[in-house]
């Protein structure tokens, strides 16, 4: 019987279990985009999962969403990373990076640049700057002989990603940042080969796994989607066919997995696993929802025919989440004032069980 706790095979990597830790936003990167110290402990204490997948990295400047967040398109940015890879790897652990491109969610007081999307159409909300939350701005559309840079973007920094040690990476195809702004209905109002119809609307982010695929081999690439996620004001029509569809196009180029958030019904979400052939990770729960994700969650997904687990907010308090799992330990819930407020504080103040005398 598959558990939590059995190996897996993914691509070259033989993973001692099937828990991943999801990749969260905790923007403590240093000036310049760079991986400090403090995060290679972070992602070192959490070597145990099976797989890491780092907080979302961007590809280039203009791809920066928020402050604070680190980069993978500079040579300091390679070599501060390899202190983290570095560090996982000598306490056991297999990490991917998360490219993570924000488009329109974005601002120019962060990268000094007007934000760029599929169209001119704002994100719906605040976005976060070195000034505070201001009002998302209206990106910038895209030219159509625009758009290959930055779909081979996340190629260039899956390239720097391998240079800088990590096993392999996952686009950041979810939550509206551009990918999925790509694939949505509503922030997406192209007349060119990059909108309207189903195909057309996954056009980049097929070409995007492809670049990355070409770049690095298709067994270090993952993307990770949220089929029907209302982030940042993104609609998507059709949801069942849009990512049929997608699944489809990607299991022609054999990545390394899909990851899907459960941000669509269950059906929706069971009908895509029976489309995609390959390594299928689900995250159980909304991110950001009021449910932290669980045993009983994992072993749900597990027996809907999801191969690996991914976890995020349990990992931020419970660096030994893979053991608390296993023993049936309780799961300390974490301080969310200090998700973003930087420093160590609510990053490295976490600590393993304390068993009681």
């Amino acid at each position: 019987m598959t558990t939590l706790f059995t190996g897996y095979r993914l691509g070259d990597l033989v993973l001692p279990n099937r828990v991943v830790m999801a990749p969260m936003t905790r923007v403590r990167a240093a000036a310049g985009g760079l991986a400090t110290p403090s995060m290679a402990r972070y992602y070192a204490q959490r070597a145990t999962a099976g797989l890491i997948v780092t907080e979302g990295v961007q590809p280039n400047l203009i791809g920066q969403s928020n402050p604070g967040t680190p980069g993978l398109h500079t040579d300091d940015q390679v070599t501060a990373w390899r202190t983290v890879t570095d560090a996982v790897h000598t306490n056991g652990g297999r990490v991917f990076a998360q490219i993570m491109h924000g488009g329109r969610v974005s601002h120019p007081d962060t990268t000094g640049m007007q934000p760029v999307g599929p169209s001119a159409v704002a994100a719906v909300g605040e976005v976060f700057t070195p000034s505070g939350r201001q009002p998302a701005p209206i990106p910038r559309a895209l030219d159509t002989a625009e758009v290959p840079e930055h779909v081979h973007s996340y190629a260039d920094a899956a390239r720097r990603a391998v240079d800088a040690g990590f096993d392999g990476v996952e686009l950041h195809g979810a939550n509206g940042y551009l990918i999925s702004q790509f694939l949505s209905s509503n922030a997406n109002l192209r007349t060119d080969r990059y909108g309207g119809s189903v195909t057309n609307r996954i056009r980049f982010a097929v070409e995007a796994v492809t670049a990355t695929a070409e770049a690095i081999g298709a067994d270090r690439t993952g993307i990770r989607l949220s089929p029907g996620g209302a982030f940042w004001g993104i609609e998507e029509a059709d949801v069942p066919e849009l990512y049929a569809a997608l699944l489809t196009e990607l299991s022609g180029l054999g990545p390394a997995y899909i990851h899907l958030e459960a941000t669509s019904d269950e059906e929706t979400l069971v009908a895509l696993r029976r489309v995609w052939p390959g390594t299928l990770v689900m995250n159980p729960v909304l991110p950001m929802g009021p449910k932290q994700a669980g045993r009983a969650d994992a072993s749900h997904w597990l027996g809907l025919g999801a191969d690996l687990i991914s976890f995020g907010r349990a990992f931020i308090a419970n660096p030994d989440l893979v053991e608390r799992l296993r023993i049936g330990l309780p799961i300390a819930p974490a301080d969310e004032a200090t998700y973003f407020e930087g420093g160590d504080n609510g990053y490295l103040t976490y600590s393993a069980y304390q068993h009681s005398a």
